[in-house]
């Protein structure tokens, strides 16, 4: 099985970095939402993995940057009607959480409801 590198270091020399070192191997996009400092409820939720690491957590930041802080951890993200859980992998760093919480689900229609038309009852028996 091969050893994880997340841009040619290792995952021991990736844990040791930073913030500030961590966020120069990052994209732009996340380096800058890392550079312009987390908003109250991303660090409150940082503190709480950092006091509690083997608890399960909440979350309602689906915007930020996953570090390398979080790596094994369970974190339960909302997609706008409950809570589905994300376990942090190494492959995860660097994208945000709300990748991978999917917002909509598949539509599936039943039969006509209460007050539909005669025509729309109508199914044809082929």
């Amino acid at each position: 099985m091969a050893k994880f590198t997340y841009k040619g270091k290792g995952g021991e020399e990736i844990e040791k970095l930073s913030m500030e070192e961590f966020s120069q191997l990052l994209t732009s996009r996340a380096r800058r939402s890392l550079k312009r400092g987390l908003p109250e409820a991303q660090k409150k939720l940082l503190q709480e993995i950092r006091k509690n690491p083997g608890k399960f957590h909440k979350t309602h930041c689906r915007e930020m940057v996953i570090v390398p802080e979080m790596l094994g951890k369970k974190i339960g993200v909302y997609n706008g009607k409950e809570y589905v859980t994300v376990e942090i992998k190494d492959y995860m760093l660097g994208q945000s959480l709300g990748e991978f919480v999917v917002t909509r689900k598949k539509v599936s229609h039943s039969a006509p409801g209460f007050g539909a038309t005669k025509s729309s009852k109508f199914v044809p028996l082929k």
